[in-house]
């Protein structure tokens, strides 16, 4: 359980962080940071409304199954493997899920 407390703490701290950079070209989008802390599912939304069109992104997914980090989705040039091992996530714990399990 701690490691599983551990892993959500860290994500949270994550997207909180990255959701206070505004976008320099949509600086009016709004970004939600979505925790369901009970489903282990973690998010950071962008939403508003760009040049007269709705926009609704997810940046990043991540989720957590049996005590591994689930990389679902980086819509960014970050290296989330090396920044989530450096914020405290074991590289053992961690999967990227939009990548085919035969080409890891």
């Amino acid at each position: 359980m701690e490691t599983l407390v551990k892993y959500q703490k860290i994500l949270v701290s994550f997207l909180e962080e990255y959701a206070q950079i505004s976008y320099a070209n949509a600086p009016n989008l709004e970004q939600q940071v979505i925790a369901d802390i009970t489903r282990n599912h973690f998010e950071l939304v962008s939403i508003g409304w760009h040049k007269g069109q709705f926009v609704h992104d997810v940046v990043f997914h991540f989720d957590i199954k049996d005590n591994k980090v689930w990389i679902q989705q980086n819509w960014t040039d970050l290296k989330l493997t090396k920044i989530l091992i450096q914020k405290g996530i074991d590289p053992a714990d961690i999967v990227i899920g939009f990548v085919q399990p035969q080409l890891v």
